[in-house]
């Protein structure tokens, strides 16, 4: 069984006391924040940027998990890294040379991410396994937080796991969207090792509760 990393996504949490909202997930365990920015272009949605993750940075020493929706990603990955991101995950499809852009971000100091969408085929990430630390599966579509998860994801989640494993296993396999108690077990057992949730933990009463719940659930084979 792959391993489970919990990354809980600020997106849903409340802005105004992101240090106590990010020191409630730590207290349930969570392995990284997850950060998404939107430039409301590649998604209709408009949200962080390097300020909100230096924010977070003061705030934890937790990895910083951060996913770019947005046109040509390159721009930011000096401002990201100097911020203290720790991934630089972003579309494929938003940028010319994508290669370059991962090989750039691991010189900066960052793990290298690709995200897809649920309509992006894998092939978009198998040329450039040898420059991808993480694999980010969209399992609702971006712009939006609190969508509910597209169940045939797991079948994408099962194929991607396998080209993983036959490039050696080191890639992580991420999904994001729609992750609940509900959820997360079937996403798991698809192969599934680090999983974005935003709702599900910053909308419940005791977000580091909502943590030690999705990591139980998550340990429940289907």
């Amino acid at each position: 069984m792959t391993p489970i990393r919990l990354a809980p996504s600020i997106l849903a949490a409340d802005l105004g006391r992101l240090a106590e909202e990010i020191a409630r997930a730590e207290a349930g365990g969570a392995d990284l924040i997850h950060i998404d920015v939107m430039d409301g272009r590649y998604v209709p949605n408009l949200t962080f940027g390097a300020g909100v993750i230096a924010a977070a940075r003061k705030a934890t020493g937790l990895p910083l998990d951060v996913h770019l929706m947005v046109v040509q990603p390159e721009r930011y990955l000096e401002a990201f890294a100097d911020a203290g991101a720790s991934n630089f995950t972003f579309h494929p499809d938003a940028t010319r040379h994508v290669q370059r852009q991962l090989v750039a971000a691991r010189e900066l100091g960052m793990r290298a991410g690709l995200a897809l969408n649920p309509a992006s085929p894998l092939t978009l990430v198998a040329e450039v396994l040898d420059d991808v630390d993480l694999l980010l599966l969209m399992t609702v579509n971006p712009g939006f937080g609190g969508q509910h998860y597209i169940a045939a994801a797991n079948d994408k989640i099962r194929r991607a796991r396998a080209l993983l494993d036959r490039a050696g296993g080191r890639i992580w396999l991420e999904v994001d969207g729609g992750i609940t108690p509900e959820t997360i077990a079937a996403a798991h057992d698809a192969g599934a090792d680090t999983f974005v949730a935003g709702s599900a933990v910053f909308g419940a009463l005791d977000p580091a509760n909502a943590l030690r719940e999705l990591r139980r659930k998550g340990a429940v084979n289907v």
